[in-house]
């Protein structure tokens, strides 16, 4: 039959190790016979634990089929987003932990659960690590300021481009308060800051026309990454099609907030009063 070529014994008892766990985020006995009857797939193990279960139902299901569709079909089933809807956290878990097992047979799963083609095979516990870590791997190659890491390291380990652009970006407002004691967020969070004849954070002298530019396209600079990069995931949900972010995006936004948190290492915040 017509199909993904069928998974090796090992990987995909790997998958169903993660997805059938008995710790969280593994899924129920409940939720693996309602997965596997929406699948299509029959149940030869019933009363077995919830692991022997699944691997000998997926098992069989490829053999019979010829393919690996039924183990596609079966991650479509347990990775939709809508079953996550009150369970953020669990969604998050099980995407982490099944990108390991899937990167040794050239797989990987999108922000939205999908099953998709990696870059390259994993060979090794090596590579797994490598290809697993991407992300952050290619963040340290650009030599990313540490603040950007700092208010996103958590959903860069979740691999959730989405999340992590929001908190990156939100993070830049949160060192400014911290900096000026001001409350305000976003745009208007931005001109306190640095408008005005006297504003409280200051790049440079503003003692001549080339200073108060510089200040004054830093201020519109930073307004507009807001208003991009901020405001549309904070009106949005992680799989809405019309803000989709991709992670060429997300490396290019994390390169220009380390350029913006370099600028405020070396701005000088007059106090106010």
């Amino acid at each position: 039959m017509s199909g993904p070529p069928q998974w090796p014994g090992a990987n995909l008892k790997a998958v169903v190790d993660v997805l059938a766990s008995t710790d969280p985020p593994g899924l129920s006995n409940g939720e693996i016979e309602q997965l596997l009857m929406l699948a299509g797939i029959g149940d030869p193990a019933p009363g077995k634990s919830k692991r022997i279960r699944l691997l000998a139902a997926l098992q069989q299901q490829q053999q019979s089929e010829g393919s690996a569709n039924p183990i596609e079909r079966f991650m479509a089933e347990a990775m939709s987003v809508a079953r996550y809807l009150n369970d953020e956290a669990r969604f998050d878990a099980l995407l982490t932990a099944l990108r390991r097992p899937l990167a040794l047979l050239g797989l990987d799963l999108d922000d939205g659960g999908r099953l998709i083609k990696a870059e390259s095979v994993a060979y090794s516990l090596d590579d797994v690590a490598k290809l697993t870590d991407r992300l952050r791997s290619e963040l340290r190659r650009r030599g990313v300021h540490p603040q950007v890491l700092y208010y996103c390291e958590e959903e860069l380990v979740r691999k959730s481009l989405f999340h992590a652009v929001f908190e990156a970006t939100k993070g830049v407002s949160d060192r400014l308060r911290r900096m000026t004691g001001l409350r305000t967020d976003g745009g208007p969070l931005v001109r306190e800051a640095f408008g005005g004849n006297a504003p409280l954070v200051r790049l440079n002298g503003l003692s001549h026309h080339t200073d108060l530019s510089e200040q004054s396209g830093f201020s519109n600079f930073l307004t507009g990454v807001f208003g991009m990069f901020r405001n549309p995931p904070a009106h949005s949900t992680r799989v809405d099609p019309t803000w989709a972010l991709t992670e060429t995006d997300a490396l290019d936004l994390f390169t220009v907030l380390s350029l913006v948190h370099r600028r405020l290492d070396a701005a000088r915040v007059v106090p106010t009063g």
